[in-house]
């Protein structure tokens, strides 16, 4: 699937697109009647909203319909697009804090992509390139002449979001353990963290849950049924086990002291106060010595966007099922965020790329 959403670029676009946005304002969220309404002027068919505080997932809200005519239930299941990067990211950095893989050596001695094969640049690139998108590679090889994968740039040496970089990591994860990334992550997160409605592929059991996507006029789209893992896309979860997922990660995620200073750290500078970490985003110097990891996804029907806060012990979780979903964000973070909610919009919608 060719994806064109490039992470950081999440609030830029859809908040100005919700600057544009002459609708009512956010009603009272316990105005489920309202909220809904609000949703229907917005082509958004549901909403899905988790919020954590003091390190515990304390809410979770539920509004609208899964598809025409059926309710959302509280344990609907979302495709949650580019947040299945963060699971990927926490597979791979927990083999890292376990010695069981390396960070900074090639990975070319268990995966060469065929199509590069013969590029001396493919013996050089490392986990770490490829966790904060300096992997060299498009977002999709589809974007290139032929749909072959070739480097855009030498690795490591600047940013470019690359879903195909995941997939690569994939392949050399699954190739160096003979497991699939679906194993390693129900091993590592899925069964330990309790997260029995969440998959990286389609089964047939997800159906009767499942938030169908929309379009921005709400007509229903027909859902991808992957038959194997993507590492960069495609995760199918609940906000109640994504939830448990990010407080989890709140509380060290399974990682030493220095391998979570090195994920949440600024590897690359992308605006003024936003930077590239190891798989995620960070929103630095948002108050209270205050700074945000966040990840965000789109496919077509489908936004959302995830966000903890590990010195207040805070989160946010949106899921939508719709091309529309974007343009409650601004609303809901400043509700749920507070003060460093209303800084993150601030920062996308007044800072400029770094160059």
């Amino acid at each position: 699937m060719k994806q064109l959403f490039y992470l950081v670029l999440l609030l830029t676009i859809y908040v100005s697109a919700y600057a544009q946005d002459s609708l009512a304002t956010l009603p009272a969220m316990d105005d489920s009647y309202q909220v809904v309404a609000w949703l229907r002027q917005k082509h958004i068919p549901a909403l899905a909203v988790g919020v954590i505080l003091d390190g515990q997932l304390q809410q979770i809200k539920i509004y609208g319909e899964r598809r025409t005519g059926t309710p959302a239930s509280y344990d609907a299941v979302f495709n949650v697009a580019s947040l299945t990067k963060t699971i990927t990211t926490m597979v791979t950095l927990n083999l890292v804090n376990g010695g069981q893989w390396k960070l900074d050596e090639p990975i070319a001695d268990f995966w060469i992509d065929p199509d590069i094969r013969d590029d001396p640049r493919s013996k050089k690139i490392t986990s770490r390139n490829i966790l904060n998108h300096q992997s060299g590679f498009p977002n999709w090889r589809s974007e290139l002449k032929g749909s072959k994968l070739a480097f855009q740039f030498d690795p490591g040496t600047k940013y470019q979001y690359s879903g195909e970089g995941f997939e690569y990591l994939r392949r050399a994860l699954e190739a160096r353990f003979h497991r699939s990334l679906e194993q390693l992550a129900d091993s590592i997160i899925f069964k330990p963290l309790g997260m029995k409605d969440t998959r990286m592929s389609w089964t047939s059991q997800l159906e009767s849950r499942f938030a169908y996507p929309h379009d921005r006029k709400g007509q229903l789209l027909e859902p991808t049924k992957n038959t194997e893992p993507n590492a960069a896309d495609l995760l199918k979860t609940t906000i109640s086990d994504y939830g448990k997922f990010l407080v989890w990660v709140l509380s060290g995620g399974g990682l030493s002291t220095d391998l979570f200073a090195a994920m949440s750290g600024h590897h690359v500078q992308l605006k003024e106060n936003v930077y590239m970490g190891l798989g995620w985003a960070i929103y630095d110097h948002l108050g209270n010595d205050e700074y945000a990891l966040s990840h965000s996804g789109r496919d077509p029907g489908v936004n959302t966007i995830a966000f903890i806060l590990p010195k207040s012990k805070r989160g946010l979780i949106i899921f939508t099922n719709s091309d529309n979903g974007a343009l409650v964000y601004a609303d809901l973070m400043r509700v749920y965020l507070k003060e460093q909610g209303e800084k993150i919009v601030s920062l996308e919608t007044k800072n400029k790329p770094a160059k």
